[in-house]
């Protein structure tokens, strides 16, 4: 099995918040989990997040965290990195001197093109997390999970064009719990019993006070009411005290945050990354900016129906107090909210972001002679037939003479998928001038639940780099095949036509 290396730069201050170093950390054990090594890389980074990375098992490198007088570049938020890009980029450089790294991974708004083209000499391919799009970018992949009204052009000439670029929140970055209890939920029906708080990891202007001071002033008896802050919280004890004071329940620094969010019926929270943990579990949000980068991803997803994101004024207090009143009382708003939401965000964002690597874990060769009789016994399993064109099973004779068709042909590619030394699917490509009908399987009895995405984003990486004459790829399932066409849509596959039948006799 390949075990891919894998380095993060990124960093988590008072001023940067957490939720970088977070959505890092929830891809860093997505690829940890398919045997990759991690190692962050960082120059502010809280003690609870450096042992938070040791309990995971990933490697943690700290860069020198003195400021010095060297001159910052002109970046907006080139004061994040309190050093300049060069230096930085050397020390980094130093930080992975010791093995040759597959993916470098940046999410850092005071680092650009200068810094990731210094970092080319240690690292063989390069990946950007990005939201703002204020900068341009010497990367091979460049993900912004954001929604935006033109997320389609937002990096026309920030990026070169062959940047494979990952736009939208269906690669929203969010832990495996948030895709269980996606699985799980339905869109919010009825009143609401339960409202959750929550304004960041982070949250140095205090929003939660103002939250907690507004919700107190309505009626919201029979309300259960969460409140979770983080560890670093400037008014921690505080808001202990006044939750405590109101009957409201704290969580400091939890862990249980996607089950809070799938209990709750109604949330009042910050932009950023938690937007898309909400939306994932359709939970209504009363949305605010806390932060300049916030304020077009917020008025954007508010005008798609993915959360409700009213004009504040100057009394942050009262529009709390009198936008959650509307709320509360229009249960049809929230259920709008709620299913457009789960639509919109299914958080298997980590498995496309991971195919879209090639870190899967699954090695892609051609099929050759010896694979036959596997095939031949795969093909006719029931679970392959019943979702197959041709349903019949396949004679021995048939089966050969299809076989040896099939790679000695130039129109046609039939790959194996697999990890380590066991086979886990077939794909298939059949090539029709500058697209390639795709064809696949997984091993039948293996307990492959969930691989059949990664094997066909493996497949197709494997084509684009033997086949770059090969532009689209098309696919046919049958009607009754959900899993198939879950599959496909989940993979980024788009719908082209719709085939009706009717039998009148």
């Amino acid at each position: 099995m390949v075990v891919h290396q894998i380095a993060i730069r990124v960093d988590a201050s008072s001023q940067i918040g957490t939720g970088h170093f977070m959505r890092c950390l929830t891809l860093a054990d997505g690829l940890k989990q398919r045997g990759a090594q991690i190692r962050f890389i960082s120059r502010e980074l809280p003690e609870h997040l450096r042992s938070m990375l040791v309990a995971k098992g990933h490697e943690f490198a700290l860069l020198d965290s003195v400021q010095n007088d060297v001159a910052l570049d002109e970046l907006a938020h080139a004061y994040w990195l309190r050093t300049s890009q060069a230096q930085d980029a050397q020390a980094t450089i130093q930080a992975l001197f010791d093995r040759s790294w597959d993916w470098l991974v940046v999410d850092h708004y005071a680092l650009d093109f200068r810094w990731e083209s210094i970092l080319r000499r240690t690292a063989k391919r390069i990946l950007v997390i990005d939201d703002i799009a204020d900068r341009q970018h010497d990367c091979d992949v460049l993900l912004d999970q954001n929604f935006y009204a033109d997320m389609q052009t937002r990096y026309t000439g920030k990026v070169s064009a062959d940047c494979r670029l990952l736009l939208g929140p269906r690669y929203a970055l969010l832990r495996d719990e948030f895709r269980r209890l996606h699985e799980q939920i339905k869109p919010r029906t009825g009143l609401v019993k339960r409202v959750l708080v929550f304004f960041g990891g982070v949250d140095a202007d205090n929003y939660t006070g103002r939250a907690i001071e507004a919700l107190s002033e309505i009626d919201i008896s029979g309300l259960h009411v969460d409140v979770v802050i983080g560890a670093q919280h400037p008014c921690r004890e505080q808001i202990k005290v006044e939750c405590a004071q109101h009957g409201f329940k704290c969580h400091v620094q939890t862990d249980k945050m996607a089950e809070l969010m799938a209990a709750a019926d109604l949330s009042i929270g910050a932009g950023g990354s938690a937007t898309w943990e909400r939306c994932c579990l359709g939970l209504p949000t009363l949305s605010i900016c806390v932060a300049a980068n916030q304020i077009k991803q917020i008025a954007d997803a508010a005008q798609e129906g993915l959360l409700y994101a009213p004009v504040i004024g100057v009394d942050l207090t009262a529009a709390i107090k009198n936008h959650i009143t509307a709320l509360l009382e229009n249960d049809y708003l929230r259920q709008l909210i709620s299913r457009i939401a789960m639509q919109a965000v299914d958080g298997h964002g980590v498995m496309r972001i991971i195919g879209n690597l090639n870190c899967s874990g699954i090695a892609i060769r051609l099929a050759n002679e010896e694979d036959s009789p596997k095939l031949f016994e795969w093909r006719n399993h029931l679970s392959i037939r019943s979702v197959s064109r041709n349903a019949d099973t396949i004679t021995w004779e048939n089966h050969q003479n299809w076989f040896a068709a099939a790679i000695g042909s130039q129109d046609r590619v039939l790959l194996i998928g697999q990890i380590g030394e066991t086979p886990i699917g077939v794909v298939r490509f059949d090539r029709q001038e500058d697209c390639a009908e795709v064809s696949i399987y997984l091993v039948p009895d293996g307990n492959r639940s969930g691989q059949g995405r990664n094997l066909l984003l493996s497949a197709e990486q494997w084509l684009k780099t033997n086949r770059p004459e090969i532009k689209c790829i098309r696919a046919s399932v049958l009607g009754g095949n959900e899993p198939s066409h879950q599959l496909f849509l989940g993979a980024d596959y788009r719908v082209e036509a719709i085939r009706y039948l009717k039998n009148i006799n």
